[in-house]
């Protein structure tokens, strides 16, 4: 039995999220699981790093599980690919140390967010994208991406995983970028709270549609105090990169 590192790729769009839930809900965690089986899987539970939201996509979801195989990694993929549902693939296996765990040994997340402006709606650029209108002020985007990165409390932008943990977290970067009528936020952090990253999406773009001074943003860091409510929509969020120690990374 050895244990085995995946990079995984989903759209989200039909999943209730990446973890598994009810018999009768769709997960990707179901999925692979489902497609491990046909396999001669025998496992409990698959590993995976992180836990994204129904709607939520991912390029560089990473999982883990133990499997018997006789064959190549390559076979291995291709197996898997030929027994997941046409919304998700693997892109790179490996074999791990048998205490790998995707989550635990992780050392940052790096999550993407797209948006457009645009007045009229767009059904097919809107699976991937949030449109927004009014348009927005890439200046004040800038400027407010360039206040995140360092250690703070984000206690104003989510909430951790168990009751009483702390909201603390180091954020590595954050920037936005225009490609031609888009703009990309891109964000890495140690760990995320429940619903970050569509908080801070769904903060910077009302600060830059001036419906909200940016004097909140500043306080929200400061001081833990909420600017606006809600979240942005799952469907312009993308998990896109799951860092590691060196020993535990893909070759490039």
């Amino acid at each position: 039995m050895v244990r085995y590192q995946i990079i995984l790729a989903y759209d989200g769009t039909e999943f209730f999220g990446s973890q598994r839930q009810a018999k009768s809900r769709r997960t990707v965690q179901g999925e692979l699981e489902n497609a491990l089986r046909k396999m001669g899987w025998a496992g409990n539970s698959v590993l995976m790093a992180g836990r994204t939201d129904a709607g939520v996509h991912a390029s560089g979801q990473v999982a883990a599980f133990d499997l018997g195989w006789n064959h190549s990694l390559e076979d291995l993929r291709k197996a898997l690919n030929a027994n997941l549902p046409a919304e998700m693939a693997v892109s790179r296996v490996r074999t791990a140390p048998a205490d790998f765990h995707p989550r635990f040994n992780a050392t940052a997340r790096l999550y993407r967010y797209c948006i457009f402006c645009q007045r009229n709606r767009d059904p097919l650029r809107e699976r991937y994208a949030w449109r927004v209108y009014p348009d927005v002020d890439g200046e004040i985007l800038h400027s407010l991406a360039a206040m995140l990165p360092g250690k703070f409390d984000f206690a104003a932008f989510g909430s951790p995983p168990r009751p009483g943990g702390s909201t603390e977290r180091h954020l590595m970067q954050a920037s936005w970028q225009k490609q031609e009528d888009e703009w990309i936020f891109e964000v890495q952090a140690n760990a995320f709270l429940y619903h970050m990253v569509r908080r801070l999406v769904l903060t910077q773009v009302v600060i830059a549609q001036k419906k909200v001074p940016a004097e909140k943003f500043v306080r929200a860091l400061a001081e833990q105090v909420e600017v606006t409510s809600g979240i942005a929509p799952s469907n312009g969020l993308t998990l896109v990169e799951v860092s590691y120690p060196d020993n535990l990374k893909f070759e490039i």
